[in-house]
């Protein structure tokens, strides 16, 4: 299969074409060639802009394309318009964010997505995003109505994961010592191995798959207490988990997602899996995504410069205070 990817050397994006290669397909990449130049040798990577310089795409085809990057209708409509000739198939990577409400368990694809007033505004921000994402899936199926395939990932995890929205959690536990983590240890959260989510895409274009499709995992969501407890396991270390309420952490201006990863309190909601699972998403054993995400981050700058988790400093004295708070109640 030839096929395109529009990006292809960021997260997702290089584990995609992991997955290609190891299928034998024929891998063709469209970027500013920015991100990691030369990561692939012996891909063909074609330098351009999606907004308004895609003349290197022109007189071209390919089997299918994956749209690892698109984020603003006006500028998917640029890609899709150009290739709809010249593939036989469009998948759009979307996001588990177009769903408008997101507290209710067990949300399927029919679940209504997010909407915004100015549908012109190019301006990406926590409360566009997920409408953005939403009108730019409307392109691709308006241009693709029988062999558009949109997928709506949740929280991507995993090596080579710029965001450190998962990877705070296993390299924190291994540091060991008293960790601080949300209460309660039941709190279900949802994340899908980036391996995992490239592998079954490869698959979904090779059937030539159509429609929309949630992917997330695992199975059912996993309580945060599990997931720490695997990272402990993993990570040998000493760690020992102090639950803190919701409450107390909101009071004290911790940043739930950013500060403290997979936490959303307000956001108790989960996304219902099983038309991908039906279709053949399967997932690794969580500890290997751990170990893996641990081997990765261990191989980065010592000064990395964290986007994601709680500073030291400030789980320590929120540790404090929390005892000392208990303490005070206590006598």
């Amino acid at each position: 299969m030839r096929l395109l990817i529009l990006g292809g050397t960021r997260f997702l994006g290089r584990h995609l074409v992991l997955a290609a290669q190891e299928r034998g397909h024929e891998i063709t990449l469209f970027n500013r060639g920015q991100s990691n130049p030369g990561l692939f040798p012996g891909v063909v990577e074609l330098v351009g802009d999606r907004d308004g310089n895609l003349e290197a795409l022109h007189g071209r085809r390919w089997d299918a394309v994956i749209d690892t990057s698109g984020y603003v209708p006006r500028i998917v409509r640029q890609s899709a318009e150009l290739l709809a000739p010249a593939v036989n198939h469009y998948t759009f990577i979307s996001s588990i964010s177009v769903y408008g409400d997101l507290t209710a368990p067990n949300i399927d694809e029919s679940w209504p997505v997010a909407t915004i007033e100015d549908e012109a505004t190019e301006e990406i921000t926590g409360e566009s995003y997920g409408a953005l994402k939403a009108l730019c899936e409307q392109v691709v199926l308006e241009l693709f109505p029988q062999n558009g395939l949109v997928i709506r990932p949740g929280l991507i995890v995993g090596p080579h994961d710029t965001t450190d929205r998962f990877t705070y959690w296993p390299v924190r536990v291994d540091r060991g010592g008293e960790v601080l983590a949300p209460a309660p240890p039941e709190y279900g959260t949802q994340f899908i191995d980036v391996r995992d989510l490239a592998e079954w895409t490869i698959l979904m274009v090779e059937q030539k798959a159509a429609g929309v499709y949630n992917a997330t995992g695992p199975n059912e969501p996993m309580p945060l207490g599990a997931l720490l407890d695997i990272c402990r396991a993993v990570s040998g270390s000493d760690a020992r988990f102090t639950w803190v309420s919701p409450a107390f952490l909101l009071e004290h201006g911790v940043q739930p997602w950013v500060e403290l990863p997979l936490w959303i309190p307000d956001e108790a909601g989960s996304a219902d899996i099983s038309r991908a699972v039906a279709a053949g998403l399967a997932f690794r054993p969580v500890a290997a995504t751990v170990a893996d995400t641990l081997s990765w981050a261990d191989g980065r700058p010592a000064d990395h410069r964290w986007r994601a988790g709680l500073a030291a400093e400030k789980e320590a004295r929120l540790l404090e205070m929390w005892h000392s708070n208990r303490i005070l109640e206590a006598s």
